[in-house]
């Protein structure tokens, strides 16, 4: 009994001290629980501590992906200027090969069909240099952005020499970023060749159409 009050031993409601069963659950007052009491430690006030540290949610498994490796130069080596012209002239010796043999059947048709419809000699000559020039310039575009871009990275003529084309993180160019670079050496050119040049003086032997495509060309070790 705590000032004319018992407290169930139950639920610990408060009662009357008169009282001989629990207001609020009924359970009958002995003899003992008449006594006065103590306030059950249930419903004592707790005394409140510092607060619990926040939970932070458990990481979430990894699902299998792994960020890229950082890419690094050490140990590459990049193809200069001289030993690029000698795969250029490789390269040129292979293409006509197979270009020289075809102009000259082209050239023989347009002069037989020239002659046929009475077109003058300098109109099939011109003819002749349009249709030639064409189909050189197809035949270096198809051979060399299609070998660049290929499993070899590389036309006949790298290849003989331990050069490979690579984006700037050493990977395989697409055909498209291969025929990009082909074309910009008509910049390269435009400008009295410089653009061949700076592979002989740039940081990583990039002439002027590697810059523009985004490419590189690695010397085998």
């Amino acid at each position: 009994m705590t000032n004319g009050a018992i407290y169930c031993n139950r639920c610990g409601a408060q009662n009357s001290a008169l009282a001989k069963f629990c207001a609020n659950c009924g359970n009958p007052f002995t003899s003992d629980a008449q006594q006065p009491s103590a306030v059950p430690s249930e419903v004592a006030p707790r005394p409140e501590g510092p607060a619990a540290p926040a939970s932070y949610p458990a990481p979430v498994p990894s699902l299998g992906y792994a960020a890229p490796p950082a890419y690094t130069t050490s140990g590459v080596r990049y193809g200069g200027f001289w030993i690029r012209f000698v795969a250029v002239v490789i390269d040129a010796v292979i293409v006509n090969v197979v270009v020289w043999p075809l102009s000259a059947i082209i050239a023989l048709v347009i002069g037989v069909a020239g002659g046929a419809v009475s077109m003058p000699r300098m109109g099939v000559h011109l003819v002749n240099l349009i249709v030639v020039w064409v189909l050189s310039a197809l035949a270096n575009w198809l051979y060399e952005a299609g070998m660049e871009s290929s499993s070899r990275q590389a036309t006949l003529g790298k290849m003989a020499l331990g050069l490979k084309v690579t984006d700037l993180a050493g990977r395989r160019i697409s055909f498209a970023r291969a025929t990009g670079r082909h074309f910009a050496k008509i910049v390269s050119g435009a400008i009295l060749a410089i653009g061949f040049i700076m592979a002989g003086f740039t940081d990583r032997k990039q002439a002027l159409h590697d810059m523009i495509a985004g490419t590189l060309v690695q010397r085998a070790l």
